[in-house]
């Protein structure tokens, strides 16, 4: 006997799965994309060289431009290093005065006054790194 509750989303799942798979193939539609012909390359010129360089040999004993240390070359790749500075620039490190040197060693010191944040920043602080993964947030009551 015909069960039509068994055969019937067999016979859609069947009937589903062959138009999608007949709308992949077709030439025309949705599915037709626009691609770049990689077989349309076109030919460039050669490169010339210039015929002068317009190069000095190096001066024997002289210090060479690569001797400069990383951490100088990284420096001014990052803020194009010793330049003039602006009127602004000037007055702002005039009234910020000279850094004081031993900043480190004040702030550690137990004569330093200091303010208390409250047990929260102290936690917060005292806090072990981490990636945050475990991390949970709690409302206190």
């Amino acid at each position: 006997m015909f069960k039509p509750g068994r055969k019937l989303p067999l016979i859609a799942g069947v009937t589903l799965a062959a138009a999608t798979l007949s709308a992949c193939g077709s030439s025309g539609g949705v599915f037709n994309r626009d691609r770049p012909d990689e077989f349309a390359v076109s030919r460039q010129a050669p490169l010339v060289i210039p015929p002068d360089f317009a190069l000095t040999p190096p001066t024997p004993g002289a210090a060479r431009p690569q001797s400069v240390p990383a951490s100088q070359q990284a420096l001014d790749a990052l803020f194009g290093g010793p330049q003039q500075r602006t009127g602004v620039e000037g007055a702002a490190l005039d009234r910020a005065g000279t850094p004081d040197t031993a900043i480190r060693s004040q702030v550690g010191d137990p004569g330093t006054q200091t303010t208390d944040k409250g047990a929260t920043t102290r936690d917060i602080v005292a806090a072990p790194e981490g990636d945050g993964q475990d991390a949970k947030a709690s409302i206190p009551q």
